[in-house]
């Protein structure tokens, strides 16, 4: 059984004719963000862009958000997320944008209500370091970067 949590959502002024971030499938983990543009924006090849959700989200403490891209932007057009996942916290109160890049041949329009990343809600855990002189053995090693093929 999957948890279910509750999360406070908001709509902007002007937003209401947009879908709240929406589970496309039963079993999906994420939840598509709709672009809240004006009408529509154009993204150049090589360009990056906020694009407005129209949301503001509430998470409750112990869970944040990780904005991802959307694989099928990115097959079809070479549009991802500049820092994928973007991360929301617990207590972040501001708009939910989405800083989407073209690494596409050519220009990209998002139109108002196009599915332009999703969201996926975990929750999180907070570290509290322990200083050791030693840390204990493994396999691996100190390997990495391409050390294990």
């Amino acid at each position: 059984m999957v948890e279910e949590i509750r999360v406070c959502v908001r709509r902007l002024p002007g937003t209401e004719d947009l879908s709240l971030p929406s589970y496309m499938t039963e079993q999906a983990a994420g939840m598509d963000l709709f672009a809240a543009v004006a009408g529509q924006t154009t993204i150049l090849p090589g360009e990056r862009k906020l694009v407005p959700t129209g949301v503001v989200v509430a998470l409750p403490e112990g869970y944040e958000a990780e904005v991802r891209p959307r694989s099928g932007l990115a097959l079809k057009y070479g549009v991802t997320l500049v820092n994928a996942p973007g991360t929301i916290d617990a207590d972040y109160r501001g708009e939910v944008g989405v800083i989407l890049i073209n690494h596409g041949p050519a220009p990209f329009i998002v139109r108002r209500g196009d599915r332009i990343a999703q969201m996926v809600v975990h929750r999180v855990c907070r570290v509290v370091w322990a200083a050791c002189g030693e840390l204990s053995a493994t396999e691996r090693g100190d390997g990495g970067f391409g050390h294990t093929r």
